[in-house]
């Protein structure tokens, strides 16, 4: 009922940048939240940031001052801007979406399929 599709990931050498992006689309009635995570090699899937209705938004400790996220409520798409990249930040990146749909008034998580951020030393 719901599609998230991720870009922006790649090849970037330590101290870059990049933007990701994330488009919802589908049956949406409204999106509660909208966020990014990550997953190293070995690693579990962590929080990197999140943003809510209403525009609080919550950042992990590692990325406070580097990344940015944020909404365009009208595309229903969210960005993460990344600065200052680390090799520590290399992860695929997913984005999460909480979608109360068109059918059912309980809102749902929906994920993308994973971008690949690599930053190189």
């Amino acid at each position: 009922q719901v599609q998230l599709v991720e870009s922006g990931g790649g090849l970037v050498q330590a101290g870059g940048s990049l933007r990701l992006s994330c488009a919802a689309s589908g049956s949406i009635f409204t999106i509660n939240a909208m966020g990014w995570y990550r997953q190293g090699l070995g690693k579990q899937r962590e929080l990197v940031a999140s943003t809510h209705n209403g525009g609080s938004t919550n950042y992990a400790d590692s990325v406070k001052g580097r990344f940015t996220i944020s909404i365009d409520n009208a595309k229903n798409t969210v960005y993460l801007r990344m600065n200052n990249l680390k090799p520590e930040d290399t992860a695929v990146y997913y984005c999460n979406a909480a979608v109360v749909v068109t059918t059912d008034p309980h809102d749902y998580d929906y994920w993308g399929q994973g971008t690949q951020v690599t930053v190189s030393s």
